[in-house]
């Protein structure tokens, strides 16, 4: 193999594809997108956050009091709080059901309220309560006035049955654990699934890359040989070279657009990524990251991009065209998925022989092995041989597509089987 003609190659391939308008339109469009995607909630969430204003009717004549008292869980809000809030007006139960019921109807439509509720004097019970509103598709609104409810009518019905609620409450607290990593670097706090997020992290960033760019490299392979200039090229340039050169140029060009993005969602993010952590309770203890993780997580996902990067590849070598190519496009993805399923296994025992073996294949090893560093260091022997595996796989998936490139240049109008692939591989 010619390193100074693989330069060249890839080169070709990186300017040619970088200085397109396409790219850079690209480029600047997800950006944008991550940034309304962030920004927008938020604002929809402040815009939408509304009061409403509910009369309750409360047969039983405990509940309504202990409804204007406090909010639930001691004044814990969750995030769907912050969308719905009551203004309650308790009104006594009046001697004609019906006619209440009506009067209160004719309040809704003249929005001079927005629902009213009835607490039959069997809710204790169990029997369920009245919501009475103009439209009943708001969802988080009513779970919000359930979760209230919940809340008032179980702490009635401890104090019924004769027991303190707040006494229930202490004595019933859920038992934590604080969960401490023993490295050979010290002892530290940290959440026990926290490591993992870094496998996740990986395994979003390669499918949304390959989503991406797997098609260009498809794509990239494809073209030189429906013009068929390739055969004139391929008079004083090698297949493997040629392949590996479009290979490393196409995953360079993907790799530059990817560093862009991340760059612009770091100084995007940034200012509330600091003021999250300031805001942090002190119980929260964030994941150990350590240089050695951070280098470990690079290379893993450059070889990840490349291992499924061939994928594509030898798809465009093995067919005539982008429509033939497409349909079986999406074997690369589910080789990528399959790994996610088995991370709850390696999750619970990181250093079983499962975990070892699993992470050693190389389709795995990009994600396997960083969830593995990610919660316990492995040894350095299973590192070294995972690396030299998945360079391997590379190298073997590029010489198996040259192949398959150097037949496939020659067959016109028809889609190649298995078994001519295999004959390729052999012959070529």
């Amino acid at each position: 193999m010619r390193l100074e003609t693989l330069f060249l190659i890839a080169k070709r391939e990186y300017v040619q594809r970088i200085r397109s308008k396409g790219f850079w339109i690209a480029t600047l469009i997800l950006p944008l997108f991550v940034v309304a995607a962030a920004v927008l909630p938020s604002l929809l969430l402040s815009k939408s956050r509304s009061t409403q204003r509910v009369v309750v009717v409360d047969e039983t004549g405990r509940l309504a009091p202990r409804l204007l008292e406090k909010s639930p869980e001691g004044g814990k809000r969750k995030m769907r709080d912050q969308v719905a809030s009551f203004t309650y007006e308790v009104e006594p139960p009046g001697k004609d059901p019906e006619a209440q019921r009506a009067a209160l109807d004719a309040r809704v439509l003249a929005q001079e309220i927005d629902a009213w509720i009835w607490l039959g004097a069997d809710v204790l019970e169990g029997k369920p309560v009245e919501y009475h509103a103009k439209t009943v598709s708001n969802v988080i609104t009513q779970e919000v006035l359930r979760d209230n409810l919940s809340y008032v009518v179980r702490r009635e019905r401890l104090a019924g049955a004769g027991l303190d609620p707040d006494r229930v409450g202490e004595l019933s607290a859920q038992v934590e654990l604080t969960t401490v990593r023993v490295s050979k670097e010290g002892s530290r706090t940290e959440g026990g699934l926290a490591g993992a997020a870094f496998a996740y992290v990986l395994f979003l960033l390669l499918y949304m890359v390959l989503v991406i760019w797997g098609q260009q490299v498809m794509q990239g392979v494809l073209e030189e040989k429906s013009s068929r200039i390739i055969e004139v090229v391929l008079s004083s340039v090698r297949p493997f070279e040629l392949m590996m050169g479009k290979l490393v140029g196409i995953c360079a060009v993907g790799l530059t657009q990817f560093g862009i993005w991340l760059a612009t969602l770091a100084t995007v993010s940034a200012p509330g990524v600091i003021a999250s952590l300031a805001a942090l309770p002190p119980e929260v203890k964030l994941p150990t990251v350590t240089f050695a993780m951070v280098v470990h997580f690079l290379l893993l996902f450059v070889l990840g991009f490349f291992v499924f990067s061939t994928f594509y590849a030898a798809i465009g070598a093995a067919f005539n065209n982008l429509q033939e190519a497409q349909q079986v496009a999406g074997v690369a993805v589910f080789f990528l998925v399959i790994p996610v399923f088995l991370m709850v296994r390696i999750i619970n025992d990181p250093g079983s022989t499962f975990a070892v073996v699993a992470s050693l294949i190389p389709l795995f090893t990009p994600l396997l092995m960083t969830l593995r560093i990610s919660l316990e260091m492995p040894p350095l022997w299973q590192i070294l041989l995972a690396y030299a595996l998945t360079v391997g796989f590379v190298v073997g998936m590029v010489w198996v597509c040259a192949r398959i490139y150097r037949i496939g240049i020659l067959m016109y109008g028809k889609k190649p089987t298995f078994q001519e692939l295999w004959k390729w591989i052999r012959y070529a």
